[in-house]
């Protein structure tokens, strides 16, 4: 989960995508090496292995390509499991360079049973991942982190579940008001993540009112919605008020925004109309390798952030 190279869910950048994707894109050299564009109209946010073709493996040359490219955030899945000086060294570049750290996963148990059984199983369990979760945010910056609660149970009628659910994420958000940290629920399509809990934006809408802290909002991954639900801006507006931090990747593919079916400058426009001050995290592979792909990704976020409120 969360490697350098590939995004959570083992990505691979497959080469030679239709020349007729991204065919309206300007040229892919020339978004990519724009010194003058600034930043985005959003806050995107690369990860770790984007850029790597281009600006080597050290992870904060990664970051200070980026940041010369417009991209004014980061994220990165798998910040837990390395070193707290590697931790602390990837926040102060951050902070350095004006840049504001995305989600990490604290907790995401693809194989367990977890959140949908009673609260006294879970306790200890949950307490331990939120106090390591507030000390990797400190050193690294951080403001949301992810949480995907695991397993549906068999053996559970599914309003216990949702029951014990509530009073699990309850606990959680307790331990992190304080420190102003939020936890985002993401809800995983079917299709890739079969036997889930979380699956729907309004199943996650309901959760979150139920839980009633600013620290339990959700992730509103749009690629995994548009399996999912489809139906993204009226959801998405139903959903606003717990809606925290948005995350993206085109389908099918799940590669780059103009890859596949959803329109991104339209979805784009949309959130900056409705002022979104928060993340979009680029939870997505690329459609090409080396250098090339470093350009397409590029050309294609400034393409779809040239929008016209």
């Amino acid at each position: 989960m969360g490697s350098d190279t590939t995004s959570r869910r083992g990505f691979i950048g497959a080469a030679g995508a239709a020349a007729a994707v991204g065919a309206s894109l300007p040229s892919a050299a020339e978004a990519a090496g724009r010194q003058d564009a600034g930043a985005f109209k959003l806050d995107y946010a690369p990860h770790f292995g984007m850029f790597n073709a281009v600006s080597g493996d050290d992870r904060l040359d990664q970051i200070r390509y980026a940041h010369d490219q417009g991209f004014r955030s980061w994220e990165d899945n798998g910040m837990p499991g390395r070193s707290p000086e590697e931790q602390t060294r990837i926040g102060d570049e951050l902070r350095r360079l004006g840049m504001r750290m995305g989600v990490f996963v604290s907790e995401a148990d693809f194989g367990n049973e977890t959140f949908v059984l009673p609260f006294d199983r879970q306790r200890d369990r949950l307490k331990k991942k939120m106090e390591d979760a507030i000390e990797v945010a400190g050193r690294c910056g951080a403001r949301w982190t992810t949480v995907v609660p695991g397993r549906y149970s068999q053996r559970l009628a599914p309003d216990f579940q949702t029951a014990n659910c509530i009073d699990n994420l309850r606990f959680c958000a307790e331990i992190l008001e304080p420190h102003d940290i939020v936890m985002v629920l993401e809800p995983l399509n079917r299709r890739d993540h079969p036997g889930l809990f979380l699956t729907g934006v309004p199943q996650a809408y309901q959760i979150c009112r139920a839980v009633g802290s600013p620290s339990c909002r959700i992730l509103d991954d749009l690629y995994h919605q548009q399996i999912t639900e489809g139906n993204l801006i009226p959801y998405m507006d139903a959903a606003w008020s717990e809606i925290d931090y948005i995350q993206v990747g085109d389908n099918p593919g799940r590669r780059e925004p103009t890859t596949g079916e959803i329109d991104y400058r339209n979805i784009f426009r949309h959130l900056h109309g409705r002022n979104f001050k928060g993340i979009v995290g680029m939870e997505h592979g690329m459609s090409r390798g080396g250098r090339e792909g470093v350009e397409r990704l590029v050309a294609a976020y400034r393409e779809c952030d040239d929008f016209r409120d």
